[in-house]
Order: C-alpha cells, then structure tokens, then sequence
C-alpha cells in the first residue's frame, strides 16, 4: 500500500459522524466551565469556542469536575459568553513518518514550510512511558560530534543524555546547529520550544542549513503560542525521534530550551489551581521532566537510540536555579557556556574545566584518558592562576606544572574551538601534540 493511500485510510477511520455540544457555564480566572462535556471528555482533549462575533477559539481539557469539564483556553477568552456553545475535538492523533525528514512541523502534525504533510499509517500518543529500565542496553559507541572538544574532553556515546547549559547571546543554537550538521546520527530531532518567529526560520534555513535539514525533522513551536501548544512542542518532537529510534535508527534529538518548556508547564499548572513551589514552578514539573528525558537514551533490544542534548537558560550563569539543578540530577553530563568565553570570540564558548561528561572513563582508552587527565589539569592550574599571570605577577620557574599550563594555554584555547572534519583518533593525536610541545619546552629549559 502506498504512503498516500495508507494516509488516506487513516484520514478515514478518524473521521467522526457526530461531534458532542456543551454550553460555557462558567468564565473564572481565564479557566473556563463547560457543561453538557463530562461524560465524553478525556483530560488532554481540545475544546472549540464559537464566540458570538463568528470567531473560534481553542481550548484544552484541564480538568473533569462532576457535571464540568474545566478548559484552558488558547488565549485570553475575550468575547467568550455565557452560554457560548463548545464542540468537543477528541485529543488529535500524531502520526509520524519516514517522509517527515527533511520538513518543518507543528506540535499537531501540520506542516510549517508551505508544503503538504501526509501522517504516516500509525498514530501515536505524544506523552508515552519511557521504556522500561530492565530492558534498556547499555550506551552504544563514542559519537564524532565534529568538535575537538567534545572528541576528546567531553565525549558523547550512543544514548547519552547531556546538558547544554547557556545564557541567552553566547553560541547556544549555533552549537545545537553544529550538532545537528555534523554529529553522528541517522536522523536528527529538533524541538523548537517558545522560540522567537523570526528565528524559527532563520534556525531552518541558515543555522541549520540545507545539509543539516536534510536528515532532520524540526518542529517548532512560537513564543506567541500558547502555553499548551509550547509544551507539547517537546512531547511531539520526543514521539517523532521514539518512532526513528523504534525503526532502528539512532536519531540525535535536540531541544532548545527545557527551560521555555518548564515555563509553559507553569504557565498551565498555575491555571489549574497548583501552588508555586521550586521559585515560581510547580511540584509538577520535576516528573514532567524527568518523564521527558527518561525517554531519550538506549532503546530495547532490535532498536536504535536516542542521543539527547537539552538546552537550559541560565540566568546569570546560576547553575543551581531549579530547572538546571533537576536536569544535572537526570542526565549524563553536562556542558556549560561562558559568557566571557564567548565575549572574547572564541566558539564554542563550553567552559570545559565546568563541564562533564559521565560517559568516561568507559568511552575512551587508557591512554586517552590519561590525555584527558593531564589536559584537566594544566587547564585548572592555569585557570587558578589566570588572574596573577593577566596581573603580570606570573614568575616562571616557579611551578613546573604552571608553566607547562601557561605554555601550552594558547594552543588548547584554539583546540577547544576547533571543527573537527577528522576521526576522534585525529582529536587525540592533535590533543597530545600539544601536550608533548609543553614537556619539551620545560625539558629544554631544565637542561640549559
């Protein structure tokens, strides 16, 4: 059967012969009360408001109370009446599909870029059960990530899960971006989540670029979209990477931010009538959380993976703010983005001496972690220093281990910024030249 054909039998059975009609009832605090809906309604469902001037406006499903059903509308329920009649949509299925590389989509399915989008045969639910941990494999393989860096210091395997932490302005997208052009992967999965309009396209066409959509599905969600429709963004992109992942493909999946996810979960929650708890957020949003990254990582047997890197704003760098703090505690590793790095001009702007990748020391050989400790090292003693050695009060001779540090110090800021068209292998060769050039030089000095 044909893609066209099997989309058009599934167009089919969702067509719906009658549609169930409530009446508003109640209009409180933007929640609105919908009679006649309870007994058909399911949480999650969208409603349809026809206000009096012709206009219609969605909703969503918050809440089932006795003879009520509690509905969240899209937007401020200006002209919403009394009495206003409500047709009830059930929630709409998600149906992802080998076609969907390569285009740009909305959390419902619908297709952003102007052309047509058939579903694919199957629909799924956007909020699934992670699988289960008994079954999961362990992490796959060390990924070329097309970095230097994240080579060599802070490598990447198959399933790993890390943390992308950045304030606003300092290379976040563009590192996501060079992820998604050059990291290893089948398929990449970008969520968009409460993006700005103008960069949604701008990300597409030139961060991401042709090469980079092609073997990649984004969907997006704006920041003038509605809470519901910006929290869906993330459930919607994580379903299309679970039905790569369920083909056998090893799909990199990418969200940019958690933290525009976790606001518009707040945004609902405080509307539903949950207190405030973690600064502002709600005790709901760890689980939420957690339940989305628990759903990336290593599939069961006789399925691919699901490398995830999530995007966390940092306010001031405050790594202890609740969304970084909860996501530090789920995933694998974590790269941090510095401001004065990136001031400087250098890109990636990760300060590695903050930044860790769990993966190791499983991921690397003995001898490539014997590299990595000695470059942590002269990175820390030169940066314990950097403000005497700026200050002019730096005194060669002094510590060996300084010096070393000091010599070698331009050489590893240029390596941490290098694109890697090479083998990780070539990575570490590069990395332990460097190495080997300050040990010569404290040598020579030694012997004179």
């Amino acid at each position: 059967m044909t893609t066209q054909m099997t989309a058009f039998h599934s167009a089919l059975r969702n067509l719906r012969l009658t549609r169930s009609v409530g009446r508003v009832a109640e209009i409180s605090g933007g929640i609105l009360g919908i009679t006649g809906l309870a007994e058909v309604a399911g949480i999650g469902d969208r409603v349809e408001i026809s206000r009096r001037n012709g206009a219609v406006l969605g909703g969503e499903v918050l809440q089932i109370d006795g003879s009520f059903i509690r509905v969240l509308p899209e937007v401020a329920p200006d002209g919403i009446a009394l009495r206003d009649r409500a047709i009830l949509r059930p929630a709409s299925g998600f149906a992802p599909a080998d076609h969907w590389v390569g285009r740009l989509i909305d959390p419902f399915g619908n297709p952003l870029d102007g052309k047509p989008l058939m579903p694919g045969p199957v629909e799924t639910d956007v909020i699934q059960a992670p699988p289960p941990a008994a079954k999961r494999r362990p992490l796959g393989t060390r990924l070329n990530t097309g970095l230097a860096v994240t080579n060599t210091l802070l490598p990447m395997v198959e399933g790993q899960r890390v943390g992308l932490f950045a304030g606003s302005g300092v290379g976040k997208s563009r590192l996501m971006a060079q992820f998604a052009q050059a990291m290893e992967a089948d398929v990449v999965v970008v969520a968009l989540v409460g993006e700005r309009g103008r960069e949604v396209n701008d990300f597409v066409t030139r961060v991401l670029g042709e090469s980079g959509m092609r073997r990649s599905v984004v969907v997006a969600a704006t920041s003038d979209q509605s809470a519901l429709t910006r929290r869906r963004c993330a459930w919607s992109a994580m379903a299309v990477a679970e039905y790569f992942r369920d083909s056998g493909k090893n799909v990199l999946f990418l969200v940019d931010s958690v933290t525009r996810f976790a606001e518009a979960h707040r945004e609902i929650a405080v509307a539903a009538g949950e207190a405030p708890a973690l600064r502002g957020f709600p005790p709901s949003v760890s689980p939420m959380i957690a339940g989305l990254c628990e759903r990336s990582g290593p599939g069961p047997e006789g399925t691919g993976f699901i490398t995830a890197i999530y995007s966390v704003l940092v306010a001031g760098s405050d790594m202890d703010e609740p969304i970084a703090d909860l996501l530090r505690g789920v995933l694998d590793g974590h790269i941090v983005l510095d401001r004065d790095i990136a001031e400087r001009g250098r890109f990636p702007s990760i300060n590695v001496s903050r930044s860790v990748s769990r993966s190791l020391p499983d991921a690397a050989t003995a001898s490539q972690n014997a590299l990595i400790a000695d470059t942590r090292k002269y990175l820390g003693a030169y940066e314990h220093s950097e403000v005497m050695i700026r200050a002019g009060l730096y005194a060669e001779g002094v510590d060996q281990i300084l010096d070393q540090a000091v010599k070698i110090w331009p050489d590893l800021d240029s390596f941490f910024a290098r694109e890697e068209a090479g083998s990780i292998e070539d990575s570490f060769d590069r990395l332990e030249l460097i190495l080997r050039r300050a040990s010569a030089g404290v040598q020579q000095r030694g012997s004179r």
